[in-house]
């Protein structure tokens, strides 16, 4: 019987006919299996690969703490995984970092045990970026073929990898604008860099507790952006962004006093910039001062925000926004007053991804009742 493949029942003699491409092609390994979307199963994931992102920022932040980052002086997506394993490599290496400007001005003489503590940082750097490339794709591809994404995500996972693929590209193109002519990085690329690490996280915990809504209801539309809470975030990302430019301009040493820079608000005679508004992301001065001031605006936000978040029902979520924001001040005024010692300042950075992780939660909180 052309067509139709005949199955006999296990009881009786009836005979009972199936069109080739139901049984046998549903059991056929060709074929993808049946959609059954899996939100908790990907919520959880996503929160693993946020985790993986944190970690990153804090080595990031190491690595320009030590000042390690242009220790590497090329790009190699794959072949770079595999650092240095003999001598003749390692000197390889270390006369590649010797004809940048930096090694020429400021680390002339450098040994090569010296050079290979800071190659350390930038190495480790750089695999959690591969790593993270590594944890979102294969998985991607793995709910895809299962077809366990659900319906409306598929777009939305795609976009977070092709930013991961386009922070590493960015993490390059940092890079080489210290390699000839400059003794650090852009801090204008430097700030790019960090700011869409901090965009990638906040993106993978969105979606996450989107899905994990999803699971819990069966059927659930995902939580919508308030007012509020973009004003909220907006404001933390400018924070965050005035941070960044401290961190590449050396901001933080400028002044090692608080609530006062030296012996005024504003040091008097502080030399300006033209146009004025550049002083706001090249005058090391201006930037510290409003990296300073800035942040309290951002607090006043984020405890409007928290309070919603209570009223919507989540208490954890505003207790989580108050106990991050609370430890990054003093860390903060801490890095300040150690003269930016490398804990503390660490401490910081990783705190700052802290309130970014703790408001995007009570965003998403306020965002569900919203809806």
């Amino acid at each position: 019987m052309s067509g139709e493949r005949i199955y006999r029942h296990l009881t009786g003699d009836r005979l009972c006919r199936e069109p080739t491409g139901g049984i046998a092609a549903a059991m056929s390994p060709a074929r993808p299996p049946a959609s059954r979307p899996r939100p908790k199963a990907i919520a959880n994931w996503l929160l693993a690969v946020a985790f993986i992102v944190f970690v990153m920022i804090v080595v990031g932040g190491i690595t320009r703490l030590t000042e390690s980052g242009l220790s590497i002086t090329e790009w190699a997506p794959v072949t770079g995984a595999i650092p240095p394993l003999n001598d003749a490599q390692w000197l390889a290496e270390f006369r590649a970092y010797q004809s940048t400007t930096e090694y020429q001005t400021v680390n002339r003489g450098m040994d090569l045990a010296a050079f290979k503590q800071i190659y350390f940082w930038e190495y480790l750097h750089r695999l959690i970026g591969r790593l993270i490339g590594l944890a979102f794709a294969i998985p991607l591809l793995w709910f895809a073929w299962k077809r366990a994404i659900p319906q409306g995500y598929g777009f939305r996972l795609t976009a977070l990898l092709a930013l991961g693929g386009l922070q590493g590209a960015i993490g390059w193109w940092m890079v080489t604008s210290g390699l000839v002519g400059r003794v650090d990085v852009s801090h204008i690329r430097l700030a790019v860099h960090l700011l869409l690490a901090f965009f990638i996280l906040a993106g993978l915990i969105w979606t996450a507790l989107d899905l994990r809504a999803l699971a819990r209801r069966g059927r659930s539309k995902p939580a919508r952006l308030t007012g509020l809470a973009f004003l909220t975030l907006l404001a933390v990302f400018i924070q965050l962004l005035l941070g960044a430019l401290t961190a590449g301009l050396n901001a933080g040493y400028a002044f090692s006093s608080w609530p006062k820079m030296g012996d005024d608000w504003f040091p008097a005679g502080a030399p300006m910039l033209s146009p004025f508004w550049t002083n706001l992301i090249d005058n090391p001065i201006v930037v510290q001062f409003a990296h300073r001031w800035w942040a309290f605006v951002a607090v006043a936000m984020l405890i409007l925000l928290a309070r919603a978040g209570k009223h919507a029902g989540s208490r954890s979520a505003s207790i989580a926004i108050h106990s991050a924001f609370g430890i990054q001040i003093l860390l903060g005024i801490a890095t300040l007053m150690t003269g930016v010692d490398i804990v503390v300042a660490t401490l910081h950075q990783a705190f700052g991804a802290l309130v970014l992780a703790s408001a995007t939660w009570g965003a998403h909180v306020v965002g569900k009742r919203a809806r």
